[in-house]
């Protein structure tokens, strides 16, 4: 199983957000603290000690937990869960919260062996534009403060298409995330959220996003350029060097099951779906009285077998028509038979050793794919 934490707190939103994230406040850092430990022996009960095999701290920011949350909440895992001795045990971080030495040593010296850091960007200018509180010399030294503490395994979280960015500007930021040598990238396009204060001023015309054929080159010659530094593509936006692909998130596009403990985190697990309330201190009552993970719904055979799909198509790895079949009873080539060929003339698709599988321009308009696929 895989097992999910979610943080909530962040020193301030980034203008992009669309996260169950809220500005630090240490008096619901406190309810946090109080009732997650609570929902993790609800869960290590109810589910009979499972074996998790990841961990995953996301947020939000959990290096803003301050050591006395963490002494908490961080035995109450391996006292209730049978953690893996191989686990691998991620926690996110933004640079600015992650620079004190000392508390990444706490969290290296309590198991955790993996730090994602969400960078962004390299350029001060795009980080002002993001709404980040850090700038490119503070990621350097966080990512610096790690290694000392002990961190072998880094990521860093890196955002392309940004308002003004161009080409040449996301091909310095790649090259200087490969300076540092990290063992694992995340590179995503930038999304723009409903709601989300960048959202309206793009809508406000205040700011102009790159044209889509830029965005193209800096997909497709970014990707390039990571697997000749030795990264490679095993998701649409994710790289890693040879053994470092995060094995949590390969859990999900598999399929694993999955839990999800903290304010707004989502679970499956045996086939049932359950989101928890999104606000702290909503979701801390249910903690309290004993209430976690009601109301639950169940998965269908075809919404399973959707995501099957969607998830198969998003890796490198690609859908295997064989397990399609087993499962459906239908032969997925000869069901988009016309597409599938359309596609290959396209080079957007290719077939190889019992899999489809989308090509770097593939994964550029997944999205027209998948809605034309039928499954």
């Amino acid at each position: 199983m895989l097992l999910y934490i979610h943080v909530p707190f962040c020193r301030s939103k980034c203008r992009y957000c669309a996260f169950v994230s809220r500005p630090l406040d240490m008096a619901e850092v406190e309810v946090y603290a109080t009732a997650l430990p609570l929902e993790i022996r609800h869960f290590g009960k109810k589910l009979g000690r499972p074996k998790v095999e990841t961990i995953y701290f996301g947020g939000g920011t959990p290096t803003l937990l301050p050591p006395w949350a963490l002494s908490r909440i961080l035995p109450e895992i391996t006292r209730h869960f049978d953690v893996h001795p191989a686990v691998e045990w991620t926690f996110e971080g933004n640079p600015d919260s992650a620079l004190d030495q000392q508390y990444l040593s706490i969290l290296v010296g309590a198991g955790v062996n993996r730090l994602s850091l969400g960078v962004q960007s390299f350029s001060d200018a795009m980080l002002k534009t993001l709404g980040r509180p850090h700038d490119a010399r503070t990621a350097q030294l966080a990512f610096e403060a790690a290694r000392k503490a002990g961190f072998a395994n880094i990521s860093l979280d890196l955002i392309w298409g940004l308002p003004g960015q161009r080409e040449a500007s996301w091909m310095e930021d790649l090259k200087a995330a490969v300076r540092l040598r990290p063992e694992h990238l995340s590179c995503y396009g930038l999304t723009l959220e409903p709601g989300t204060p960048l959202a309206a001023s793009a809508e406000a015309g205040e700011l102009e996003l790159p044209p889509d054929g830029e965005q193209g080159r800096m997909y497709v010659h970014g990707a390039e350029f990571l697997e000749e530094q030795g990264y490679l593509q095993y998701e649409i936006s994710n790289y890693a060097r040879m053994g470092f692909q995060s094995r949590h998130n390969s859990g999900y596009w598999e399929g694993r099951d999955y839990l999800g403990l903290g304010p707004g985190a989502v679970s499956t697990v045996a086939g049932v779906r359950h989101e928890n309330p999104r606000d702290v201190r909503d979701w801390a009552v249910q903690a309290k009285v004993g209430r976690c993970g009601v109301g639950g719904v169940a998965l269908s055979r075809e919404e399973r077998i959707r995501e099957l799909v969607m998830l198969s198509l998003r890796t490198a790895k690609g859908l295997r028509l064989g397990l399609y079949k087993r499962l459906t009873g239908i032969d997925f080539l000869k069901e988009n038979e016309a597409l599938v060929t359309a596609l290959r003339q396209k080079e957007l698709v290719r077939l190889s050793a019992g899999h489809l599988r989308l090509t770097k321009n593939g994964f550029l308009v997944s999205n027209l794919i998948l809605e034309r696929l039928r499954f």
